[in-house]
């Protein structure tokens, strides 16, 4: 009997143990843990020109339009090939924003213009999104110095002069 317990407590403890670690890897909420993982492939092909957003921040229609749209990337050629789109799609609409707060598509499909970014920042002046070492609302790793690892606690914020 005692044994039978002991491997249902066993067997409890792992499952809750795997639902905690899949609802803290979403990004697009305010839970605190360990970031979601980032394809390698993703990480590869993203982070040539911009850090690799976390897919939770944008909802899987727009991260969608994106995909679809690389041949004009927000005035860029980042065009790849058709089985990398596909992976990468594949795994950005699994993983794309479900909560309330990202479910509406920002404009342009623009992170910076959503309304969870906007509520987030409202406090940073228009000027300190202009200076020299921040050049825009774009580049989280000028005041999130972990943002290339999925880590944007405000805690952690040093907005450079």
């Amino acid at each position: 009997m005692k044994t039978s317990r002991a491997k249902t407590s066993g067997a409890l403890l792992a499952f809750t143990l795997f639902m905690g670690a899949t609802l803290w890897a979403r990004a697009d909420d305010d839970r605190r843990g360990p970031p979601l993982p980032l394809l390698p492939k993703y990480q590869q092909e993203c982070t040539s020109c911009h850090i690799a957003y976390p897919p939770g921040m944008l909802p899987a229609e727009s991260w969608r339009r994106l995909m679809t749209g690389l041949p004009h990337h927000f005035g860029a050629d980042a065009s790849l090939d058709a089985a990398s789109v596909k992976q990468l799609s594949t795994w950005l609409a699994a993983n794309a924003g479900t909560n309330r707060r990202i479910q509406e598509a920002p404009s342009e499909d623009r992170i910076t213009r959503s309304s969870w970014f906007t509520r987030k920042h409202d406090e940073v002046s228009t000027a300190t999104w202009k200076r020299p070492a921040v050049k825009s609302a774009a580049n989280c790793s000028a005041c999130h110095a972990q943002a290339d690892q999925g880590d944007f606690n405000e805690h952690n914020v040093r907005i450079p002069r």
